[in-house]
């Protein structure tokens, strides 16, 4: 709130004989503190904020390296999570019995053997160095070109606001050449604060009609800057034109050929807000770039705890939580001068699993009287995408239509005076009524929201028609930072949360029937500042690869609805931008005005078809 492979089983055996201990740093000596005092749910079944503390202080440990998925810090809190499951109960029902589900992604592409740059003039060539003059972009494609090379200034089109670098300038067949940044620099609050992101700067290049991009690092050399640290972005997936960076003296030698000056180009740019635009004289590039996808695998780790009724086990309630974090930064950090460093994620998200391996605790303490079923399920890949959640639901280990609501607890950890947020609560005319009987106890300021999308798993499973409900405690000035520690965690209100959802899902296993699904209309206030004046009501998948957007879910009664759009169409066109992307898909939506009908060209079941969406006004609060 994103390349290991499987352990030998002698290795996971150790491990897992040991991990039912906690690793507790207490006074500067490690304690091991046992888990649980009875492995089949006999023991100790209160749920406590000293055990919720324990379980973060392992999780959020330096020896874990931030949890990034597929790495091996990732790899030890899976196994401490399926041995405390283990110890709890529950029951193995993943891959050959074990407690894992696991699945590939991309986790990050790198360069291949073959990158190339070499610029041509009238007085010869020259061949650029692989790392210290150039590296190809992890967004780039593979490709090779030549052409003329255009100077775009900040690569930014942004005629709403007074400001075009393309402006009056032929694009097609160009290579583009950009510096990063805006004419505000980098100000989280200046105008240009939705333009200044690579994937923007590449898809108006594109579309624009040039044949590669090439961007100017601040660093002298390019595997020295920043944007060399960018990894894939699943929701940008290829630029589909080639992608470079230019070290910055690589940069500088182009321009002084054509008689410019990056130094001096830069100053006008920022003194003026005014485009400089222009085609370097007498100088082509001939741009080869050559990326490979690393693929890496990692598990959601899922327990079952069996319900006692005959008929009523074979329905489920789902308690999830990601486990996954940031590793040592990347470009989802907040905190891009401290990259290296390990992003522990205490909050976001040791705290949602401690939660939710309490739980676990003391759910299985009580399953004599638990008539229904409850399948714990710790979520991989959360953070690049809700990768974990959506495989589950794709590759569900119990029928979908048999699970009757999800929980998720994600950042549960800092309790506050202005309390807690649940997300779902519109999802299911149950939900209201009931968390208010549950909260007469935990006595908690609960600050309800309907909607059942937001940036967690929860979304996964609201899409395919499950009530949900998810718990979070706010974003805090540690939000994806090296900060993000231990110590910080008020376990105590975590645990009151985590009492409050085990009344809660007593109440909801004692009901005869499953709580009705609702589809929730669209909280748009969260989405004003990010720059969208209107309204569609498309929900994408952000975790399919498609040539375009698929959609996978239409908010009912939004325009997208009315105009014939469902669930499972693959978005191509709007207006005149192609998409190819969810990046592109957002740009194209934030230039669209109230009232003006626009063309939606769709793919449906193999058929294109052409669909005229009206937008509305998104309203603000």
């Amino acid at each position: 709130m994103s390349l290991t492979h499987p352990e030998s089983g002698v290795r996971r055996f150790v491990f897992d004989a040991i991990a039912i201990f906690v690793l507790v740093l207490s006074g500067g000596f490690f304690v091991l503190p046992i888990l649980g005092e009875d492995p089949k749910g006999g023991g100790n079944a209160a749920i406590t904020a000293e055990e919720i503390r324990a379980h973060v202080q392992f999780l959020a440990s330096d020896e874990l390296e931030g949890r990034e998925a597929g790495l091996e810090g990732a790899e030890r809190a899976a196994r401490y999570i399926a041995s405390a499951f283990r110890a709890y109960g529950l029951k193995p029902i993943g891959d050959g019995g074990t407690f894992e589900q696991r699945f590939s992604f991309v986790a990050r592409v790198v360069p291949g053997p073959m990158n190339r740059l070499r610029l041509k003039t009238e007085a010869g060539e020259r061949e650029f160095a692989f790392g210290g003059d150039f590296v190809p972009l992890a967004l780039s494609s593979r490709g090779a070109v030549e052409g003329e090379v255009l100077f775009a200034g900040y690569g930014i089109s942004a005629p709403e606001l007074g400001y075009d670098d393309y402006m009056g300038i032929e694009v097609s067949g160009r290579l583009v050449l950009v510096l990063d940044g805006s004419p505000d620099g980098q100000d989280p609050h200046g105008r240009f604060q939705g333009y200044r992101a690579p994937q923007r700067k590449i898809a108006t290049a594109r579309e624009k009609g040039a044949r590669s991009v090439l961007f100017i690092a601040a660093e002298g050399k390019a595997e020295e800057d920043r944007l060399a640290m960018l990894r894939y972005d699943p929701m940008f997936g290829e630029a589909g034109i080639p992608v470079l960076l230019l070290g910055r003296a690589a940069a500088s030698e182009v321009l002084r050929i054509a008689g410019r000056d990056l130094a001096e180009l830069e100053r006008s740019l920022a003194s003026t807000a005014t485009p400089r635009s222009f085609v370097l004289s007498g100088v082509r590039l001939v741009v080869q770039a050559d990326v490979e996808k690393e693929m890496r695998q990692t598990a959601n780790v899922v327990g079952l705890l069996e319900g006692s009724d005959p008929t009523l086990k074979d329905e489920i309630i789902i308690i999830g939580a990601h486990y996954d974090h940031l590793g040592r930064g990347g470009e989802h950090s907040l905190a891009p001068h401290r990259m290296g460093e390990v992003h522990n994620g205490a909050d976001d998200n040791a705290s949602g699993v401690a939660g939710m391996l309490e739980l676990a605790q003391a759910l299985a303490a009580a399953r004599a009287s638990l008539r229904r079923s409850v399948l714990f399920i710790a979520f991989s890949a959360e953070e690049v995408g809700l990768l974990g959640s959506n495989h589950y639901v794709k590759h569900p280990l119990l029928p979908l239509e048999r699970t009757i609501a999800m929980f998720n607890f994600d950042m549960i950890g800092r309790l506050r005076e202005s309390g807690v947020i649940v997300y779902g609560v519109g999802t299911s005319p149950f939900w209201q009524a009931a968390l208010e009987r549950a909260n007469e106890n935990a006595r908690l300021n609960l600050r309800f929201r309907d909607d059942g999308v937001g940036p967690s798993d929860h979304t996964s499973f609201y899409l395919k028609d499950i009530p949900v409900l998810h718990f979070f405690t706010g974003v805090h000035e540690d939000y994806h930072k090296p900060s993000d520690d231990a110590e910080k965690i008020n376990a105590e209100g975590a645990q009151r949360i985590i009492s409050l959802a085990y009344e809660l899902v007593r109440e909801l296993d004692r009901q005869p029937t499953r709580p009705a699904f609702v589809r929730a209309r669209e909280e748009r206030r969260e989405a004003i500042a990010s720059g969208f004046r209107v309204y569609i009501g498309t929900i994408p998948d952000y975790a399919e690869s498609v040539e375009g957007v698929k959609i996978a879910g239409v908010r009912p009664g939004s325009p997208a609805e009315r105009a014939g759009i469902r669930t499972g169409d693959v978005i191509l066109r709007v207006g005149r931008r192609e998409i190819r992307n969810v990046y592109d898909y957002t740009y194209a939506l934030q230039e669209l005005k109230e009232g003006e009908e626009v063309e939606f060209v769709i793919l449906r079941s193999g058929d294109r078809l052409s669909l005229k969406v009206t937008p509305e006004r998104r309203r603000a609060f």
